[in-house]
């Protein structure tokens, strides 16, 4: 098992910025990709962006170039920073991890609580 700890959330005009945290404890051997997910009221959960264990990243395109995600090896923490925000990207948003013990195996997966984000004048 592993055990997501987000931080960040809150409250930001249009245009402004956050930055969320994930901190990832427990069972955090071989985790492979981390993620970001989000979801608005009356809305699917979506993939907002992921980072592999090589640093690899990927993005929705309704965030891709004003989101950036990161990750820190030795905090075990992996970021996503948000710039120019919109009212549109109000929303929970969740932390997510995958682990696997060999390469293209069975893998599991863990979610944080979520933290709100929310864009408003």
């Amino acid at each position: 098992q592993v055990q997501l700890v987000e931080s960040g959330g809150g409250l930001v005009q249009p245009g402004g910025s956050l930055r969320l945290s994930c901190a990832a404890s427990g069972n955090i051997a071989n985790i492979y990709v981390m993620g970001w997910y989000r979801q608005a009221p009356g809305k699917q959960r979506e993939l907002v962006a992921t980072i592999t264990s090589s640093s690899i990243t990927t993005y929705s395109d309704s965030v891709k170039g004003r989101f950036t995600i990161s990750r820190d090896n030795a905090k075990n923490t992996v970021y996503l920073q948000m710039n120019s925000l919109k009212p549109e990207d109000t929303a929970v948003y969740y932390c997510n991890a995958k682990k696997r013990t060999y390469s293209s195996g069975p893998y599991t997966q863990d979610w944080g609580q979520g933290t709100q984000v929310t864009v408003s004048s």
